[in-house]
């Protein structure tokens, strides 16, 4: 299916990822869709978390790392020399696997981000903690205990915690590297039923090794192996009729003889 510019948050185009000499992601060309939850998939090592490393330029602080090829979010390629990386991850937000909770209060930890953005007045800074702990479904679990320590809080609301600083700022796109791995099936289901509702306001690109977990959430499916895309689409069509052969064997046994 042919996607348009409108439909597309970012395009990658011929993205080439080497960690020194080792080339880690080979050819990569994907459409990540707008307000959809863009699931990749594949076994470890695959080049998954790469892939979404390169979406915001984390990598760039790994020895030996060099990219070639086009990344394009908001009309611009984001590795041409003059972008500025601190503006682009306050747009291209990231949820990592284990939540990474700031030594400080559950309320600073929401402004954590936002604070080094723009000055706030009190009202402003309790009106931005309440409304993004509310989009997180934390608001009514820790209204009361807002300057306890964010390390008092269990590991599923820690990582709501996590997603709701990243909200602070705003950003159109929230890149999440298997944030449910760590946590048990209660606190999977929160953080699932919370990333469909943030999907009408966010493009979400959401890294999994749960097939199942891809089956319930995604709309659109990245199936990664070898650090090459083997094949992408609507999550229905993958699931029913894949058209490559690797795609069905991992789907249903979890294996991949790429």
């Amino acid at each position: 299916m042919e996607i348009s510019q409108e439909q597309s948050a970012i395009n990658i185009n011929q993205l080439n990822v080497y960690f020194d000499d080792i080339q880690v992601l080979k050819d990569i060309q994907v459409d990540f869709l707008k307000n959809k939850i863009n699931c990749i998939i594949g076994p470890s090592g695959s080049g998954k978390s790469t892939l979404i490393r390169s979406i915001n330029r984390i990598n760039d602080d790994v020895q030996g790392f060099k990219a070639n090829g086009k990344v394009l979010f908001d009309n611009n390629n984001i590795y041409q020399e003059n972008i500025d990386v601190t503006s682009l991850r306050t747009k291209i937000g990231m949820v990592f696997q284990k939540p990474c909770v700031f030594p400080t209060s559950i309320y600073n930890n929401v402004l954590f981000g936002i604070q080094h953005l723009k000055k706030l007045a009190k009202q402003e800074k309790n009106q931005l903690v309440e409304e993004n702990l509310k989009a997180v479904s934390l608001w009514k679990e820790v209204a009361h205990r807002l300057h306890d320590k964010a390390s008092s809080l269990s590991i599923g609301q820690q990582q709501r915690l996590c997603i709701a600083r990243t909200l602070a700022v705003q950003p159109k796109v929230i890149l999440l590297d298997e944030p449910t791995s760590s946590l048990d099936p209660i606190s999977t289901q929160a953080i699932e039923t919370l990333l469909l509702h943030l999907k009408e306001k966010y493009t979400l690109i959401f890294v999994t090794h749960n097939i199942q977990q891809a089956n319930r959430i995604a709309d659109q499916l990245i199936f990664m192996c070898e650090g090459k895309i083997i094949e992408q689409g609507a999550k229905e069509k993958l699931f029913s009729k894949p058209k490559q052969a690797q795609t069905k064997a991992y789907l249903n046994d979890e294996y991949c003889d790429c």
